[in-house]
């Protein structure tokens, strides 16, 4: 293995592995600060996610993994915006200077950052614990962004891609199961979540409200509700599941499809009118949508059998400083 490097030849290492012609930076990875244009006639976004070892994602997660990871993680947040992702600032604390993990940290990250045209134009190195942060910065056009308090009763309540399949490849990883035991197509699901972006930007102009589910799907509906001032009827026999779901009893997949986060998935609210946008978006963006209740007038959340019982969920989904975390890395 290559010997180690110091903080400066760390920075330079990244900067080349990620270095790519950005319009509207004026300045990048060099100075103290990056000077950017924001576009005229443009509002700018901005997220930010701190990822920790143990925490976020297995010790054991490959490199490649966390670098691709920890960018779309605040892709997914810019998407629930309806935001259109521009540059990003990257903090990166490593328990040393391995070049080798660096190498392979940033092919991850620029495997994603390329596709959506995102420049990384600043950030911080040091020395401590294995910790990702990172800033991404978009922009939407003047009140044209996605907000979760605008849903209303008789709207209807959409999700992207399937729920639960993240947090059940977290459960196999910690139940000592040989890693391999997961497949690549299932552990991605963890590792390399897909941030509707594109979608995002759909949405705006169409949806009422909407939000990523990262907590878990009744963590970040619940979110939505609050900041909305109404209340959600949830089917819960119609929700979108992961393959890797398919096996287990329906009690156990309900609570993954429930509590589960990590998923990276948007949740938003559509008014009926606009319902025959569903399949549109869908064929358009090779996403799956799919309607999973409705917003009604109240407080909290009703999950719904289909026999027209209600189903009282054992938990909610992950809260970082809880005493016992359920569901989520």
């Amino acid at each position: 293995m290559p010997e180690g490097r110091n903080e400066f030849q760390l920075i330079r290492q990244i900067q080349r592995s990620t270095l790519v012609a950005s319009p509207g930076v004026k300045l990048g990875i060099g100075d103290d600060a990056a000077v950017l244009d924001v576009p005229v006639g443009q509002h700018l976004v901005a997220a930010t996610d701190t990822l920790n070892a143990g925490v976020h994602f297995p010790a054991d997660t490959l490199p490649f993994d966390i670098g691709y990871k920890c960018l779309a993680v605040n892709l997914s947040d810019l998407a629930a915006m309806g935001a259109v992702p521009h540059r990003v600032l990257l903090s990166l604390s490593l328990p040393e200077a391995d070049p080798d993990w660096v190498q392979s940290f940033t092919a991850g990250f620029m495997s994603l950052a390329e596709p959506f045209g995102v420049a990384l134009v600043g950030g911080d190195t040091t020395s401590g614990p294995l910790s990702v942060s990172l800033t991404a910065l978009g922009t939407v056009e003047p009140g044209r962004q996605l907000q979760r308090n605008g849903a209303c009763a008789g709207d209807l309540l959409v999700v992207s891609g399937t729920v639960g399949g993240a947090a059940r490849v977290l459960d196999l990883l910690q139940a000592a199961i040989d890693p391999g035991a997961c497949s690549q197509p299932d552990r991605s699901l963890l590792d390399r979540p897909h941030p509707r972006v594109k979608l995002g930007q759909a949405l705006t102009g169409y949806a009422s409200a909407c939000i990523d589910i990262s907590d878990g799907l009744l963590a970040d509906l619940g979110h939505l509700v609050t900041a909305s001032g109404c209340a959600a009827r949830l089917a819960i026999d119609t929700l979108p599941a992961a393959s890797l779901l398919a096996d287990l009893k329906a009690e156990q997949k309900l609570a993954y499809q429930l509590a589960g986060g990590d998923d990276y998935e948007l949740l938003f609210t559509l008014p009926e009118q606009y319902a025959s946008q569903i399949n549109g978006w869908s064929g358009e963006l090779g996403v799956d949508l799919t309607i999973i209740g409705n917003i009604e007038d109240g407080d909290g959340i009703h999950c719904m059998r289909a026999d027209g019982t209600e189903y009282h969920a054992r938990a909610t989904g992950f809260d970082h400083f809880a005493a016992k975390p359920q569901g989520n890395t």
